[in-house]
């Protein structure tokens, strides 16, 4: 798909929410190992026992960072078999406008996400940009994990 086409494609679905993606189980296994690759071994996220007495939430918690950094793959869970944009050559994560972590995520829980497209904007190296606000949900549990306005481009073959 030229970048033309993929801009108008993309242009007609902007407001409309994707299909959630599958649920994904979140392990203690994960959150250590994130703690262990970002250094950041605070006991709320790796103390299973001190954070079963001593956390408000009785039980250890993931990073906000280790949840923002499942994104990607969340939604890569959204008909994986299917190429999400035809004929990009490379995705590249441009960044984020807006972070909020509105509820912990404890350990064992299961999470899904969905996204909404914003906006597309075309970009020079026959790219676009595209903004998705993307809600990071737990099973069971009313408010979000985390809520997040993401900026990526996609550039594409030339035509």
């Amino acid at each position: 798909m030229s970048r033309q086409k993929a801009y108008e494609d993309l242009q007609s679905k902007v407001g409309a929410q994707s299909d959630a993606s599958d649920w994904f189980t979140v392990t203690q296994n994960m959150i250590t190992g994130f703690a262990d690759a970002t250094h950041d071994h605070q006991w709320i996220h790796i103390d299973e026992e001190r954070a079963a007495r001593e956390s408000p939430f009785g039980a250890t918690v993931a990073h906000g960072f280790f949840t923002l950094a499942l994104i990607p793959h969340l939604t890569g869970m959204v008909e994986p078999d299917k190429p999400k944009y035809p004929g990009v050559a490379l995705t590249v994560n441009y960044g984020l406008n807006r972070v909020r972590f509105p509820h912990p995520l404890i350990a064992s829980s299961r999470i899904r996400a969905r996204t909404q497209l914003q906006s597309v904007e075309e970009v020079r190296g026959n790219g676009l940009q595209l903004v998705h606000n993307v809600t990071v949900e737990i099973e069971g549990v009313e408010k979000p994990t985390c809520v997040a306005e993401m900026v990526a481009r996609l550039y594409f073959h030339e035509d």
